[in-house]
């Protein structure tokens, strides 16, 4: 969310910001909120003057009050005076009332307008005009068939997407066996991996209140993703990212405790509402799964160095799996409102001969800590908002499907890289059932 001082003195930048995020809807929003600003302010100012004058009023009525005892032709002059008094509260309600109704509108025009975006972010109206900046390892397409995902998972007994459709319908799974200690594998090594990075590990609450979802994304991603409990002010996250940001709503950090470096595993939950929808017959997009993520909540001269940081994180993990990768740009209509700069770290996949997205790095600027009240005290004692980010560090099971790809021998075993071998009883190979 923008700083409605940065609109008022900036509404031309403000305009062609929205421009590019190719939201020319939005456009008339702007000169609304500045109308509506100018009014609050106008309010405001009369309000002030008002309880300035109750103040000399009030000291007022009382002296001529005293004056009437003595002599009785002070007493209209004072009834005059608390005549004053009266209707200067009510119209001092009034206003109040009206800022009130005026702040509300404000907000939720505020809540609506995009982040202004880097300098450096590619201009594009959809995904198809992101970016391939780099690649990391070398693409390798075998010389023998690559099954689907699900038929790899079930020659290892590893996956029953028949019964989870019975217990819950499309969008569901039941992992097992290697398949379901592999899962496990991964996320416990992404932990450890983020842990020797200096990140502390932290377990999230799985459901926020709306407060917070508010904070953290906008209307439009929250209607698409969470789901509500029903009777409840409570949200099912779409990502841990939710309640970690969340933690610190409200809060004023000093200064010397930034940046905060976390990393969180948690179950995410989402309806996958839109274009995409569910995939009904693989692990792709799902309704549930499992992720362990990474935030930073640091000073804002700091936050792009964190940007570039966090997403070589990612890079050297799936690196360390023997999975190539590359990192795509995101352009300016794929941002989310909230994010200022944002990339995809992209895994290879043989059997689609392209490359599929497996992690989401993020720069949200100030935009979640206004919406949070998230504040930090300076060194001179004045409060500034920090930046946040986030980015997956990994998410199977989505992720499984580039590990198994790019780990499947001819015979169909499946080979395991040194780096997640502690996490499997030591195996080097894991051998299908049929």
């Amino acid at each position: 969310m923008l700083d409605i001082k940065f609109v008022r003195e900036n509404p031309d930048i403000v305009k062609e910001n929205i421009k590019k995020k190719f939201q020319e809807e939005k456009l008339p929003l702007v000169d609304q909120v500045l109308e509506l600003d100018k009014e609050n302010r106008a309010a405001m100012a009369e309000a002030q003057d008002l309880r300035a004058q109750r103040n000399s009023l009030s000291k007022q009525v009382g002296m001529l009050m005293g004056q009437a005892k003595k002599d009785p032709s002070k007493l209209e002059e004072a009834e005059a005076a608390k005549a004053k008094v009266k209707a200067n509260a009510e119209r001092l309600a009034e206003l109040e009332q009206k800022e009130q109704e005026l702040d509300e509108k404000v907000r939720q025009i505020m809540m609506v307008l995009p982040n202004i975006i880097d300098p450096s972010v590619p201009i594009g109206p959809d995904d198809s005009y992101n970016v391939e900046v780099e690649r990391f390892g070398e693409p390798v397409t075998p010389d023998f068939p690559i099954p689907y995902h699900t038929e790899i998972m079930e020659r290892f007994d590893g996956i029953d997407m028949d019964a989870a459709g019975r217990v819950s319908g499309n969008g569901f799974y039941y992992l097992m066996g290697d398949i379901a200690r592999l899962h496990e594998a991964v996320l416990a090594y992404a932990r450890d991996f983020m842990i020797d990075k200096g990140f502390t590990f932290c377990i999230p609450p799985f459901m926020i209140r709306s407060n917070v979802v508010t904070g953290v994304m906008s209307f439009a991603e929250m209607d698409a993703m969470m789901y509500k409990i029903e009777g409840e002010d409570l949200y099912l996250i779409g990502t841990s990212e939710h309640s970690m940001i969340g933690k610190f709503i409200d809060q004023i950090l000093p200064e010397s405790a930034l940046p905060q470096t976390l990393t969180s595993y948690s179950p995410c939950f989402r309806k996958e509402k839109g274009a995409h929808g569910i995939e009904e017959r693989g692990v792709y997009r799902i309704h549930q799964f499992e992720k362990q993520e990474m935030i930073v909540v640091c000073k804002p001269e700091e936050s792009m160095q964190w940007y570039e940081k966090m997403w070589r994180y990612s890079v050297e993990l799936f690196r360390s799996m023997d999975i190539p990768v590359r990192q795509l740009e995101c352009c300016s209509g794929d941002l989310a409102d909230l994010k200022v700069k944002s990339c995809d770290i992209e895994a290879w996949s043989p059997r689609q001969q392209k490359y599929f997205e497996v992690c989401s790095c993020s720069n949200l600027g100030d935009a979640q800590a206004r919406r949070l009240k998230i504040r930090v005290k300076g060194e001179n004692g004045k409060p500034y908002l920090p930046h946040t980010l986030n980015n997956t560090v990994v998410a199977p099971p989505r992720m499984l499907i580039a590990f198994l790809e790019n780990n499947l021998q001819a015979d169909g075993s499946v080979k395991v890289p040194e780096a997640l071998r502690p996490y499997m009883g030591g195996k080097a190979v894991l051998t299908p059932k049929r």
